[in-house]
C-alpha cells in the first residue's frame, strides 16, 4: 500500500514539473499579486492533472491515441502563443521603472485554463497506462492532482520571495520560460518517444 502511495507520488511529482515551471513564470510576467495568482494557477494546474490520467483511462484505445499524437503538437502551439504574446508585450512595454504589473494587468482565467491543458496532455499517456495496471484510478488521479497542486504552490512561493524588478524584464523571462516549455514538449513528444 505505501509502495503504491509513492509510486503515485512520484508519477504526481514528475507530471508536475511543466506546471511548476509554468507557475514560476506567470510569477515573473506578474509581480503584483504573485502568491494569489499562483495559487489560482495551481488550483487548475492541480484539477486538470488529475483529470487528464482519468480521460486517458476510460478513453484508453480509442480516442486518446490520436489525441496524444498530438498532444505534443497543441502543448507547444498553446505555450508558445501565450508565451510570444506575453514576450510582444513585454518587449512593447517602454516602462522599465515603476510599474510592476504593466505586463499582466490582471488575472485571466482562460489564460490559467489553456496553461493547465497545454502542461497536463501528457497525464492522458498516464491514464492510458493506468487502463492496462490499474482496477481503479480514483485515488491515484486525486494524488496526482494533489502533488501538482502542491508542487506549483511552492513554486508560487519561492517565486514570489524573488525581487520584483521591473514588469518588463520579468514579463520577457516568463515569455521565455513558456516558450522553452512547449519546446521541450515538442522535442520530448515528437524526438524523444
Amino acid at each position: 500500500m505505501f509502495e503504491k502511495l509513492l509510486t503515485d507520488i512520484l508519477i504526481g511529482a514528475s507530471l508536475s514539473v511543466d506546471a511548476f515551471a509554468v507557475t514560476v513564470g506567470e510569477g515573473l510576467a506578474c509581480p503584483k499579486n504573485r502568491l494569489k495568482n499562483a495559487a489560482i494557477h495551481s488550483i487548475y494546474f492541480g484539477i486538470f492533472q488529475g483529470l487528464m490520467p482519468l480521460i486517458g483511462f476510460y478513453l484508453a484505445g480509442t480516442v486518446s491515441n490520436s489525441i496524444m499524437s498530438f498532444g505534443p503538437y497543441i502543448s507547444f502551439f498553446m505555450l508558445v502563443f501565450v508565451g510570444g504574446i506575453m514576450l510582444v508585450d513585454s518587449i512593447k512595454n517602454k516602462d522599465d521603472g515603476e510599474d510592476d504589473g504593466a505586463v499582466c494587468e490582471k488575472f485571466s482565467h482562460s489564460k490559467a485554463i489553456m496553461l493547465a491543458v497545454a502542461t497536463s496532455i501528457d497525464a492522458l499517456a498516464v491514464g492510458v497506462s493506468f487502463a492496462f495496471t490499474e482496477s481503479t484510478v480514483f485515488m491515484p488521479c486525486t494524488i496526482i492532482g494533489i502533488s501538482t497542486f502542491l508542487i506549483c504552490l511552492l513554486g508560487g512561493v519561492l517565486c514570489s520571495k524573488l525581487p520584483k524588478g521591473s514588469g518588463r524584464g520579468a514579463g520577457i523571462a516568463g515569455g521565455c520560460v513558456l516558450i522553452g516549455i512547449g519546446i521541450k514538449l515538442l522535442v520530448e513528444g515528437v524526438f524523444l518517444k
